[in-house]
């Protein structure tokens, strides 16, 4: 049976390309974003995919992830969730659209013998569909999950350079004991800008694998909802994917 570290609200949000108003598929998409709050703390966590969908769990994919930015209020994420201008030298100035809701849910930080998983339930959509489907976001699932060592190399062409990597506290950094790897234990590594992980697909049934009631986590979770906890209008960009599951 997993232990339960951590446990909380998780969003998943993706960003459209510059001037792409609608999208249809994974390729109008630039970024996919997951937002975990915590139930105990205030705080935020913006995470960024590499891959713009999650690892398939059939093939136990291994996806590279960063944490982008940790706030303590939901207005300090409004820049990153919101429309952005480029001004641009052989075009007049350009817009990409904000970041587009596409599934909301519980999720767990649980660890399993000698490693640990970051599992999820969804509650919107009731019923996941084709902008789910792409993007590798499914009703339930779980990934093992482990943090780079900033201290370590990374291969060539992944992983974030100079200015962007982490410095740790010396208390986490001491963990990684000269490897190149750690699990994420304690949950407290995504407490820090610049944190690298790497997700692995593991399992469909993330209660049945951890012995966790995620049925219980999602009901607590009915408390909150994106547009509340994150403060982003209805109003502001399309809601479609969140409700229907289909692109907009």
């Amino acid at each position: 049976m997993a232990e339960l570290l951590e446990d909380g609200d998780i969003y998943f949000l993706y960003r459209p390309r510059v001037e792409q108003e609608h999208v249809d598929s994974l390729d109008e998409v630039q970024r996919l974003l997951v937002v975990m709050h915590p139930w105990q703390g205030r705080h935020l966590r913006m995470l960024v995919v590499g891959r713009k969908r999650l690892p398939d769990i059939d093939e136990h994919n291994r996806f590279w992830a960063f944490v982008d930015e940790v706030v303590d209020r939901p207005e300090q994420l409004h820049e990153a969730l919101q429309a952005r201008r480029y001004a641009t030298k052989t075009r007049a100035e350009r817009e990409q659209p904000p970041a587009r809701p596409a599934a909301e849910g519980a999720y767990v930080i649980a660890r399993h013998d000698d490693h640990t998983h970051l599992a999820y339930e969804l509650e919107l959509p009731t019923r996941p569909g084709e902008a789910q489907h792409d993007l590798g976001i499914e009703s339930e699932a779980s990934y093992i999950v482990t943090v780079k060592n900033p201290q370590a190399p990374s291969p060539p062409g992944v992983g974030l350079r100079g200015s962007q990597k982490v410095k740790l506290p010396a208390p986490l950094q001491k963990t990684f004991h000269g490897r190149r790897f750690a699990p994420l234990d304690p949950p407290g590594f995504l407490d820090h800008p610049g944190t690298e992980i790497l997700l692995i697909g593991a399992a469909h049934d993330a209660s049945e694998e951890l012995c966790i009631d995620l049925d219980a986590e999602v009901e607590r979770a009915d408390r909150s909802t994106i547009f509340g906890d994150l403060r982003i209008g209805r109003r502001e960009r399309p809601i479609t994917p969140l409700f229907e599951g289909e692109w907009a």
